[in-house]
């Protein structure tokens, strides 16, 4: 029985005795006596409540200073309350801590605006050790932090990844192409010289590596080898593009699967990484994590094939998919462009003339779509387009969705169709990204060719023989290729104007092509205002920027980019454009030399080799502007 028990049962008895000597009546002087009794006993055990709590709070802050985390309690501006001695341990410091908590926590970071309730590294360094981070509100006010040291585990973790196995595919981009050009006597040193080094790239890396075809090779290694090939950007690509066999340059792709305890599971990630590789054009490196993709290299165009084979085939696969739908839906990107829109209406003539009514989706509002009305006629093809409201109306069960000019699920006009209909086609030239239209049933993915439209244009000769397309869809359609190629300057090819060719004989009017890319007086004088706010940096790369939003930021970014791209010595532009429903959009440019997709990749957006962009949301211009030179000063 402890003292609490004790006391709080005399005051009972003392009431018991009290109650027994009056019971026959109480006079004023027993009611006092009982009334001070009872009293001084209550009193007596509030005074033992009070010594326990005090008893029990000691305790507490002896754990708090001799517990082995560091813990400190901030206010809602991150100023330190109190903390324990291991957080001054931690930190270095003696005393007492004042101040803000990024003071002795830099690495620390918080969400913007949340009041120093979410933090956003969940684990940091201080010194020569790694801790694990937690925030724990307390009230409207306090925060408590609390840092877990979690170094040894850390290295545990990172010993036991470095020697965990990766599985590679190394195939030769264009080998029949580049042996096809040579001369009988070059292609055996050909075969040697790729042969040594890449087996030399493996025997460094301590890899075992096996060719098993004529341009492939498997390899097994280490993440910690792996690594060591990351930390140097993967050389292995340089030196093949450097050798010189003759007309047509060699270029490699690599595909490497990591994180998987599964071997299977391993050789599966690397075969969609190499997929991946190709699908961006070849010539470069995408490891690939169960969770995440890492891509390197990719500093060379892709390679324009001579045959049309594919395009036969695709076709061929297409035209059986069109007769079987019951209707036939055309989807291209937001803010479709005039080769979304040229591919959209060259792909909507043929359907037609191939038995069967198409719609095409486009946005509420499109300027590029008002502008192809005006230009080439409102009572031709209006009555292809529909809006996105009016998609309810149409059949989806046992349609057919071709998407073109994007392969990116949140850059279609209207995504929920993706799930709706079963068969979904994809006819693209965009550089493969890691956002994908998975359940695609047939894909037609080129980025040699310099636009959609081009795609289009050879598709449509292989759909039927006696097939002749309007002369008002072979015009959008040589719009398309006219604005993607700048006037047939950049990512052109053989097969650029043999398309070309081909949509002149069908009637398509360069005089209306002209007018479609002419620009009005107010678009002249804000791509004046781009080229004033713009500066040189890196000696080689412009960026500008337009002041004030805009409704059709997209096309007024890319316009100045492309004004930008004309000044003499610069070999890639970039300009940020606010827009008027909030975010930024960023077009880049680049003659060749600088790959701008890569940069824009890692703002969310993609692209080409020499044509990308992306968009910035929830972003203001001058942060859009130190995000953007903050990425060029390290990547350039």
């Amino acid at each position: 029985m402890n003292r609490g028990k004790i006391l709080l049962g005399l005051i009972i008895l003392f009431s018991l005795m009290v109650a027994v000597k009056f019971k026959n009546g109480i006079s004023w002087e027993g009611l006092l006596i009982g009334v001070f009794i009872l009293s001084a006993g209550l009193y007596a055990y509030y005074l033992y409540l009070v010594e326990q709590k005090k008893g029990i709070t000691d305790l507490e802050k002896v754990i708090l200073e001799k517990i082995f985390i560091g813990v400190v309690v901030i206010d809602a501006n991150g100023d330190i309350v109190w903390s324990n001695p291991k957080f001054k341990e931690i930190t270095g410091r003696k005393g007492f801590l004042t101040g803000k908590i990024n003071r002795y926590l830099p690495n620390l970071q918080f969400k913007k605006n949340s009041r120093y309730k979410e933090i956003v590294n969940r684990e940091i360094a201080v010194k020569d050790k790694i801790y694990q981070v937690y925030c724990i509100e307390l009230n409207e006010n306090l925060r408590l932090i609390i840092l877990k040291d979690i170094t040894e585990h850390t290295i545990f973790i990172q010993k036991t990844q470095v020697s965990k196995p990766v599985i590679g595919i190394i195939q030769i981009d264009n080998y029949a192409e580049a042996l096809a050009a040579m001369d009988e006597e070059y292609k055996p040193l050909l075969y040697a010289e790729l042969d040594k080094i890449i087996n030399d790239w493996a025997l460094d890396k301590d890899a075992y590596i096996r060719k098993f075809a004529d341009d492939k090779y498997l390899v097994f290694l280490t993440e910690e080898a792996l690594r060591q090939a990351e930390e140097n950007k993967f050389d292995i690509l340089d030196k093949i593009r450097s050798m010189d066999f003759g007309k047509i340059p060699v270029t490699i792709s690599m595909g490497f699967g990591i994180r998987e305890e599964s071997l299977i599971e391993l050789g599966r990630l690397a075969h969609l990484s190499l997929e991946l590789a190709l699908g961006r054009g070849g010539d470069q490196v995408v490891v690939k994590s169960p969770d995440k993709d890492w891509f390197y290299g990719g500093k060379s165009l892709a390679l324009e094939k001579k045959t049309k084979v594919k395009a036969r085939v695709i076709a061929h696969s297409l035209k059986e998919m069109i007769l079987d739908a019951r209707n036939v839906i055309i989807m291209g990107h937001i803010d479709a462009d005039f080769d979304s829109l040229g591919s959209s209406l060259g792909l909507a003539s043929a359907i037609k003339k191939l038995g069967k009514i198409p719609h095409i989706i486009i946005d509420s509002h499109n300027e590029s779509f008002d502008k192809l009305i005006d230009v080439l006629g409102k009572d031709k093809f209006t009555d292809l387009f529909i809006r996105p409201a009016d998609i309810r109306h149409i059949e989806t069960e046992g349609s057919l969705l071709i998407v073109v000019d994007t392969h990116k699920p949140s850059l279609v006009i209207e995504s929920g169709l993706l799930k709706t209909v079963e068969k979904i086609v994809i006819i693209d030239h965009h550089r493969r990204a890691e956002e994908f239209i998975n359940n695609a049933t047939l894909i037609y993915l080129e980025t040699y060719a310099s636009s959609t439209s081009e795609l289009v244009t050879e598709i449509i000769q292989y759909l039927d023989v006696q097939l002749e397309i309007d002369n008002w869809a072979a015009t959008a359609l040589l719009a398309g290729i006219t604005i993607d190629t700048k006037n047939f300057i950049f990512q052109t090819g053989v097969r650029t104007f043999e398309a070309a060719s081909y949509l002149r004989r069908a009637g398509a009017d360069p005089i209306l092509v002209q007018k479609l890319l002419r620009d009005d007086f107010t678009k002249v004088t804000k791509k004046a205002i781009i080229v004033e706010n713009s500066k040189i940096i890196k000696e080689h790369i412009a960026v500008g920027f337009y002041p004030e939003p805009v409704e059709d930021a997209h096309v007024l970014a890319a316009q100045g980019a492309d004004a930008l791209l004309n000044i003499n010595g610069v070999s890639a532009s970039f300009v940020l454009c606010p827009r008027k429903d909030g975010g930024v959009n960023i077009s880049a440019r680049s003659t060749g030399e600088t790959n701008v997709q890569a940069l824009m990749e890692k703002l969310g957006g993609g692209g080409h080799l020499t044509v990308a962009g992306a968009q910035l949301k929830d972003t203001d211009l001058d942060s859009a502007m130190d995000i953007l030179t903050k990425l060029i000063e390290d990547n350039y």
